[in-house]
């Protein structure tokens, strides 16, 4: 199966070059390094969202509420940020991280103790945080002019040639690479994904490790939340409203199954990296960016397509081993 998803990874990474290699075709300045370097920043908190969903996802599980919990962080600290200008901004970063724990730590504990389907759990929440998120704001938007200088330069700070941005992106797909492979916690994840019951006779507390996958989802789109604000320098009740689709459908089409158990890193960061340059392709050979989220769905069919057809010839190959006693 792992060789399944590096050649996954490898085809999709193709599939990138090829896409930028076509529309260059068409505007030579697309490939330019700055610009490579600018779709790459653009894509920067897709590709976190997308690592936060690729764990919870492995479990057998699913976060529909990150984009909702990204919204209210965001709008928690820039309310904060105007009422206190003073605050550092990385003491913020912390508040819209620790916010964000405490909305996915809710996701995590309903599913855990109540055991409620994860796909209505988190149903509710992005009902529930959108409308908290109203609340706070009283309907209202934090514009820039409300928020302070160093709130909103700090993703932009340029350093080695990239913005800060950029360079948190890298950083926690590093973390996450971490996690995921040199952890007990990152077995776990898989081991819960691929065998929940065999998961418990080998001591793995499954709702215990859910849980924590709901946290760090939680923590890495509250995180996302002070980006998001910083980046784009508004914060709005409608902030990243439906990117929920857009972060599902980097994890699937990287190859991570929605059946769990199955997903790397790396094919998290291609599979946003992908919906990335199509964002920024659509402009360039003059089709409506209104057209990316038909586009991101039909990605999304072609990947489950392909995932299972993947899982299905892999399963007939173990069964005609046995059949053969090899």
């Amino acid at each position: 199966m792992s060789r399944l998803v590096r050649t996954r990874e490898i085809w999709l990474l193709a599939a990138i070059v090829a896409m930028i290699g076509a529309i260059t075709l068409r505007t030579p300045a697309f490939a330019a390094p700055g610009n490579l370097l600018g779709i790459f920043n653009n894509t920067a908190i897709l590709i976190i969202l997308a690592l936060g969903q690729m764990v919870v996802i492995i479990t057998r599980s699913i976060d529909l509420s990150m984009a909702s919990n990204l919204a209210l962080s965001g709008m928690a600290v820039a309310l904060i940020n105007a009422a206190y200008p003073e605050i550092p901004v990385p003491l913020l970063m912390a508040m819209a991280a620790v916010c964000g724990l405490a909305l996915g730590s809710i996701n995590g504990f309903l599913v855990w103790k109540l055991d409620i389907p994860p796909i209505v759990v988190t149903l509710g929440t992005l009902t529930i945080f959108r409308g908290t998120n109203f609340l706070i704001a009283g309907g209202q938007w934090v514009n820039a002019d409300e928020l302070s200088g160093d709130f909103i330069q700090a993703t932009r700070l340029n350093l080695l040639g990239l913005p800060l941005l950029s360079w948190c992106a890298i950083a926690i797909a590093l973390l996450f690479f971490v996690l995921m492979t040199r952890t007990p916690l990152g077995r776990s994840i898989y081991a819960i994904g691929v065998n929940p019951t065999a998961s418990v006779y080998a001591g793995i507390d499954v709702g215990r490790t859910k849980f924590i996958a709901f946290c760090i989802s939680g923590l890495v789109a509250g995180f996302c939340g002070y980006l998001w604000v910083s980046r784009y320098v508004i914060a709005s009740v409608e902030t990243a409203n439906g990117y929920e689709l857009s972060i599902i459908a980097a994890c699937v089409i990287g190859g991570v199954s929605i059946a769990g158990g199955i997903g790397t890193v790396g094919s998290a960061v291609l599979g946003a990296l992908f919906l990335g340059v199509i964002t920024s392709a659509l402009p360039v050979i003059n089709i409506s960016p209104f057209w990316q989220m038909a586009i991101s769905g039909a990605a999304i069919i072609l990947a489950v397509i392909l995932n299972a057809r993947g899982e299905r010839r892999k399963g007939r190959i173990i069964l005609k081993r046995a059949e053969t006693g090899a």
